[in-house]
């Protein structure tokens, strides 16, 4: 479908990334409400029948809810796309000893990638997930507060205004309305350009809000219950998805003091803080760091021990939504994590220094780091490093 000739309608059109959860179902029927052309699609992502991944299960939902909602439906596949960024990723990102983040790389290269190419190549003058995020558009100056002609004169941005040069759209991001179900944290790569196809219609509901509302428009979703972790591993526990693609390997779990509490079956399958799965009685016990050369995990009784709490990190992988950094800047380590004041400091290769003003526990590299305003715009992120 061509966009030149998708339509005879003059309703700006959306395409809904429909889930067949009551999230996605209800950003849908709300942008139908408000006069959107609004087109539902299931993204048939990567699965394995060795896991209980209900997609055949969710694509019925969100076809049910695409009938109920009188709007035209389309699957689209992305599965081969899907295994190589973002299973691929998280494969080698725990082989390799760190802690990757698969919700963050879907967002990054399927859902605001993928999906948003294809629909705009279709016709769509704007995507829409059921993301709880609240994306504003304002008018603020540029990035560069001056611009330096060749004559060295300095003009300011008011100056060039008042030479009928407008000031840019910037779109920021917000935490939702329902602190609870915010999910700003996992869209952090972002950018500007990816941010002015998007719509997030339920950032300003609660989540009980948005059932009632599924209710009452007669959605089968309305009491479907939320997706639990990783999706394409279903209820399997994660180190029983990894093992199918990361050989078991008998090692030492040592306390930090260097006595042999018993063994592991691989240290690439635990994660810094970690307490479940360890196997050790008299515990609990928490994972302090990782030998994976040596194929060794270190703990500690003491979840509040030196060793898991840090003070300073270093971040890669930068991304700022918008430039106009705050120097009141905050951060999360961890989703549903606490929102703690920091410092930033950029240093050479690209990277940041960050120092909180209280140590956060069991960072783990390979993490992601999320920073915020004192208002709650979140501004971007990194990687720990």
């Amino acid at each position: 479908m061509n966009k030149s000739n998708h339509r005879l309608s003059i309703k700006p059109r959306v395409f809904v990334a429909i889930s067949g959860g009551v999230d996605s179902s209800v950003a849908a029927a709300l942008l139908k409400k408000q006069g959107y052309d609004v087109t539902g699609v299931f993204m048939k992502n990567w699965t394995d029948n060795r896991f209980n991944c209900p997609y055949k299960e969710d694509r019925e939902s969100a076809m049910r809810v695409a009938a109920v909602l009188d709007i035209p439906f389309y699957t689209w596949n992305f599965e081969a796309e899907y295994k190589k960024e973002v299973v691929d990723y998280m494969i080698k990102g725990y082989r390799s000893g760190i802690t990757p983040n698969p919700d963050v790389m879907c967002n990054q290269k399927i859902k605001f990638n993928l999906f948003l190419k294809r629909a705009i190549k279709e016709g769509a003058d704007y995507i829409a997930t059921g993301h709880y995020v609240k994306n504003q558009k304002s008018k603020i100056k540029n990035q560069n507060d001056k611009l330096k002609l060749k004559n060295d004169k300095v003009i300011s941005i008011r100056q060039l205004a008042e030479r009928d040069l407008k000031f840019q759209d910037t779109y920021q991001l917000f935490q939702a309305e329902d602190e609870t179900k915010d999910q700003s944290y996992f869209l952090w790569t972002l950018n500007q350009k990816q941010l002015k196809y998007c719509l997030f219609p339920i950032g300003d509901y609660l989540k009980t809000d948005v059932r009632k509302m599924a209710k009452k428009i007669g959605l089968l979703t309305a009491n479907r219950p939320d997706s639990q972790g990783i999706c394409f591993i279903g209820k399997v526990k994660l180190k029983d998805f990894l093992s199918n693609y990361i050989p078991k390997r008998s090692g030492d779990i040592l306390s930090i003091e260097g006595e042999k509490l018993g063994t592991h079956e691989g240290a690439w399958f635990y994660t810094i803080g970690q307490r479940q799965g360890l196997g050790i009685s008299g515990g609990p016990y928490f994972v302090v760091s990782k030998d994976i050369k040596k194929n060794r995990i270190y703990v500690t009784k003491d979840k509040f021990s030196s060793e898991l709490m840090t003070k300073k990190i270093l971040v890669h992988k930068i991304n700022w939504i918008n430039q106009s950094i705050s120097k009141n800047i905050r951060a999360m380590i961890r989703y549903g994590g606490e929102i703690v004041d920091c410092s930033i400091k950029e240093i050479k290769n690209k990277k940041i220094e960050v120092t909180f003003k209280k140590s956060q526990w069991a960072v783990a590299v390979g993490q992601s780091i999320v920073f915020y305003s004192k208002t709650g715009e979140m501004l971007g992120g990194g990687v720990v490093t």
